[in-house]
C-alpha cells in the first residue's frame, strides 16, 4: 500500500535528481551545507539559533558572575566561607529564592527549553521530508548502519537528560535535535566539529602504535566517530549508540561526508562485538549520562573487546579524580543542574572515582597528559589538559 510518506519521498527523489550535487533538504530548502554543517532550512531559524545562543554565553558568563559575587556576598553575610563547599540543603535554603542568583539559573533553563522547542517545532513541522532523508541514507555508504528497533533498552537510557524532548531513544529525530543543539551547547565553537577533531587528535594510541579498529562509545551524532576516521583513515571505525535515531542521524551525516565510520545500535555494556577485537575505544562525555550501576559493566566490557595493549580513552569533563563543588555556589549549581536540567547522575559523577573503577575493571591507568605524545595541544575543550584518563589493558 502506497502511504503519504512514500509519496513525499518520491517527491523529493525527484527535487534531488533536478539539483545534482544537493541533498534533499537542500533541493527543498536551497541553503546547503556551511562545511561540515547542513544549514538550518531558514534564515530567521538560523537568526533565532544565534540569538538564543548569545544568550547562552551571557548566561555562562556576566550573568553567572553575578550570580557567584552575589552567593558570596549571601555566605559572608551569614558569616559562612563562600569558598568551602556546605550542604545542599544549607545552600537551597540560602539562594533559591535569591532574585540575582535564580535569574542566572532561569536565564540559563528557559534558554535550554526554548531552543529545544525552536528545534522541535521546525523538525516535526516537516518531518516527512527529515524522516526520508535518513530513509534515503540508511543504505547508503561508503560506512554501514546496523539499527534494531527491538532491541531492549535500560531504563536509564530513556531519561531526558538536558531537558531534551524524548531525549536519545524516545523521538525519531533524536540526531537532528542533539546536533542542532549541542550547537548551542558550544556557544558557537563547534559548528565544523572542531571539539571533536582535537579531541580524535588528541587520542592515545597502543605502544605499539597499530591501530586497525577503533570503538566510539555513546557516539550520539557521530561526530567524534567522524574524526576519528579521518586521523585513521584506514582503520575500521564504529560508533554505537543506545539510540536508532542517534546511529540514524550519525551514518546519514557520515554518508553525506563520504565518512566510511560504521554506526549501529548497540549498548555500551553489551557491544556484541568478539574479544580482543579493537585497538582503541574511546567516549565523548558518556559517563555523566549513564547510570552509576552500568558504569563497572560498561568498563568491563571495554576491557573485554579491547586487545592486549589496546587503550580506552573515556573523554569527560572530570575523570582523573572525584572531583566535588568546591565552593558553596558550586554546591547549589549542581543541585539546580541536576534538578531541572535532568542531568539525573550529574551528582554521583562529581565524586565517583574512575581511575580506581577502571583499576578494577582490569586496566593499568595512567593521566592523558602523561601518555597524549602527539603534540596537538588543544587545550580549550573538554577532555584535554588534566581532565582525562585512559586505561590500558594489560597484556
Amino acid at each position: 500500500m502506497t502511504t503519504r510518506r512514500d509519496i513525499i519521498a518520491s517527491s523529493l527523489g525527484l527535487a534531488s535528481a533536478a539539483l545534482p550535487g544537493m541533498s534533499v533538504l537542500a533541493a527543498d530548502y536551497g541553503r546547503g551545507m556551511d562545511g561540515r554543517l547542513m544549514r538550518l532550512p531558514k534564515l530567521d531559524l538560523e537568526s533565532h539559533d544565534a540569538f538564543l545562543t548569545t544568550i547562552r554565553v551571557w548566561a555562562n558568563t556576566d550573568l553567572a558572575k553575578a550570580a557567584r559575587n552575589r552567593a558570596t556576598a549571601l555566605m559572608q553575610a551569614k558569616g559562612m566561607d563562600p569558598f568551602k563547599a556546605a550542604t545542599r540543603a544549607d545552600m537551597i535554603a540560602l539562594m533559591e529564592n535569591d532574585p540575582l542568583i535564580m535569574t542566572h539559573a532561569n536565564t540559563w533553563l528557559r534558554n535550554q527549553e526554548l531552543m529545544w522547542k525552536v528545534l522541535r517545532t521546525e523538525l516535526y513541522s516537516r518531518a516527512d521530508f527529515y524522516l526520508s532523508e535518513m530513509e534515503s541514507a540508511d543504505k547508503a555508504g561508503p560506512g554501514a548502519l546496523e539499527v534494531n528497533p527491538r532491541m531492549e533498552l535500560p531504563a536509564y537510557t530513556k531519561e531526558e537528560i538536558h531537558m531534551m524532548p524524548g531525549g536519545y531513544v524516545g523521538d525519531e529525530l533524536a540526531g537532528h535535535m542533539y546536533h542542532y543543539g549541542t550547537n548551542n551547547f558550544w556557544m558557537g565553537e563547534n559548528y565544523q566539529d572542531g571539539v571533536h577533531i582535537g579531541l580524535a587528535e588528541e587520542t592515545p594510541v597502543p605502544q605499539d602504535g597499530k591501530v586497525k579498529r577503533i570503538l566510539d562509545l555513546g557516539c550520539s551524532c557521530g561526530q567524534l566517530t567522524v574524526a576519528l576516521k579521518e586521523r585513521f583513515p584506514n582503520a575500521e571505525v564504529w560508533g554505537i549508540d543506545a539510540g536508532g535515531p542517534m546511529a540514524r542521524y550519525a551514518h546519514m551525516r557520515a554518508s553525506r561526508m563520504k565518512n566510511g565510520a560504521n554506526f549501529a545500535q548497540r549498548l555500551a555494556e553489551d557491544t556484541h562485538f568478539p574479544d580482543n577485537h579493537f585497538d582503541i575505544v574511546t567516549s565523548f562525555i558518556l559517563f555523566h549520562e549513564v547510570h552509576p550501576d552500568a558504569e563497572p559493566k560498561i568498563m568491563s566490557e571495554v576491557n573485554r573487546v579491547l586487545r592486549p595493549g589496546g587503550v580506552f580513552y573515556p573523554i569527560e569533563g572530570r575523570m582523573r579524580r572525584p572531583a566535588p563543588p568546591t565552593s558553596a555556589f558550586g554546591v547549589f549549581n549542581s543541585w539546580w543542574i541536576r534538578r531541572w536540567n535532568y542531568e539525573v547522575w550529574n551528582e554521583h559523577y562529581a565524586v565517583a572515582d574512575y581511575p580506581a573503577i577502571l583499576t578494577k575493571a582490569g586496566f593499568v591507568v595512567t593521566d592523558n597528559a602523561a601518555s597524549r605524545d602527539n603534540g596537538a595541544g588543544n587545550n580549550n575543550v573538554i577532555g584535554s589538559g588534566t581532565a582525562n584518563i585512559m586505561g590500558t589493558k594489560k597484556a
